[in-house]
C-alpha cells in the first residue's frame, strides 16, 4: 500500500493579528482578504514544491477520530494524554468536538471561556488554554459552535495568528474528534499530521471506521490511519478487528495504509473513572485498561512520526481554516 505524500517547509513567519474585521472601511476589508488569500495561496505553493520532506522540530499534530461514537475515544484522548506527559512530553489537547465538550467531563474542568472566545477576538489563546491533570493543557470546545468552515476572514486571521506561537511550547498536539464523518469531523482528520481510529469489536463500528477511512481518501485523498482497538476481551478478538479493516481496504481500498497500534482490554475501572470525572491513570494507574494506555504511549513514541505525513501545528490550522 503506498504512503501519503508529506508536505513541510511550512512557513514559519507570524501572521499578523487583526480584530475587529467588520469595523474596517472597504478598503481595509479587501486589504485583509487579499492578505488572507496570498498566506493561502503561498501555502499551496510550498506544499507542491516541497513533498516529502519531513517537518524537523514540530510537535506532532495526531486526530483521535472514531466512525461512530461510544468506542471510548474522548477517554482514550485524556489518558494518553497524561501517560504522554509522564513520559516527559509537553502536551496540548484541541477538544474538536464542537458539539460536547468531553475532555472537560474527563478531566473535571470548568472552563469559563473557549476557543469560540478566540475566533471572535474577544480572547488571546492564553487566556483559553486550561490546565489539566498532569500538567496537559487543554484547548475547551465550544458547545454549538459554527462550522470552522464557515468563518469570517477576520476569524481566520486571528484562529492563525493565535496559533502561530504554539510550536516551541508542546511535543505533540492531540485532537479529539467528534464521531462520524460530518464537515468539521473529516476536515480535523484532513488537517492532522497522523490519524488514530479508535475502533471496537462491534460489527457497526468496524463498518463505519472504514467509512470514515474511505471517506477520508477519497474526499482529502488521505491515505495513513492507525487503528487502535478498544473495548477487547483478548488480543486475538483486536487482531481479528485490524485483519478484518485489513482485508476490506486491500479489497476496495488499495493505497490505504494501515497500521495497527494495539489494543486496550474491556475494565469496569474506565466507567468508574468517568463517573469519578477523573482519568483512569490517576484513579487505577495498574488496572487493564490503564496497562493498555501506557502501552499505546510507549508503542506511539518508539514508532516516530510518518516520515510521510504531512502537517505541524501552524500547517495544521492553515490547512484548517484554508477556503475550501
Amino acid at each position: 500500500m503506498t504512503q501519503s505524500i508529506n508536505s513541510a517547509g511550512v512557513e514559519k513567519g507570524r501572521v499578523v493579528k487583526m480584530r475587529g474585521l467588520d469595523k474596517k472601511t472597504p478598503d481595509q476589508a479587501d486589504g485583509l482578504r487579499r492578505m488572507v488569500k496570498d498566506k493561502m495561496n503561498g501555502l499551496q505553493e510550498e506544499i507542491v514544491e516541497k513533498p516529502g520532506v519531513a517537518a524537523q522540530g514540530f510537535p506532532r499534530v495526531v486526530a483521535v477520530t472514531s466512525g461512530k461514537g461510544g468506542v471510548g475515544k474522548t477517554n482514550i484522548v485524556g489518558n494518553l494524554a497524561i501517560a504522554l506527559s509522564r513520559m516527559g512530553k509537553r502536551v496540548l489537547i484541541l477538544d474538536g468536538d464542537l458539539g460536547l465538550a468531553n475532555i472537560d467531563i474527563i478531566y473535571g474542568l470548568h472552563p469559563e471561556f473557549t476557543i469560540k472566545h478566540v475566533l471572535t477576538g474577544e480572547k488571546d489563546l492564553k487566556d483559553v488554554i486550561v490546565k489539566g491533570p498532569e500538567g496537559v493543557s487543554v484547548i475547551p470546545a465550544s458547545s454549538g459552535l459554527a462550522d470552522l468552515v464557515h468563518l469570517t476572514q477576520g476569524e481566520k486571521l486571528n484562529l492563525l495568528s493565535e496559533f502561530d506561537g504554539l510550536e516551541e511550547d508542546y511535543d505533540i498536539f492531540l485532537i479529539d474528534t467528534g464521531a462520524g464523518i460530518s464537515s468539521n469531523i473529516v476536515y480535523f482528520n484532513a488537517a492532522a499530521r497522523e490519524r488514530i481510529v479508535i475502533a471496537t469489536p462491534e460489527p457497526t463500528s468496524i463498518t463505519d471506521a472504514y467509512a470514515l477511512m474511505k471517506v477520508m481518501f477519497t474526499r482529502h485523498g488521505t491515505r495513513t490511519f492507525k487503528l487502535l482497538v478498544n473495548m477487547v476481551n483478548n488480543e486475538a478478538e483486536a487482531d481479528l478487528v485490524f485483519k478484518s479493516l485489513s482485508n476490506a481496504l486491500l479489497r476496495f481500498l488499495q493505497d490505504i495504509s494501515l497500521e495497527y497500534m494495539g489494543c486496550i482490554k474491556r475494565d469496569d475501572h474506565v466507567l468508574k473513572s468517568v463517573k469519578k470525572q477523573a482519568p483512569l491513570l490517576m484513579l487505577y494507574p495498574k488496572s487493564l485498561a490503564g496497562k493498555g494506555i501506557n502501552e499505546l504511549a510507549e508503542r506511539f513514541l518508539s514508532k516516530g512520526e510518518d516520515s510521510s505525513a504531512d502537517g505541524n501545528i501552524k500547517f495544521f490550522f492553515r490547512r484548517l481554516v484554508a477556503p475550501k
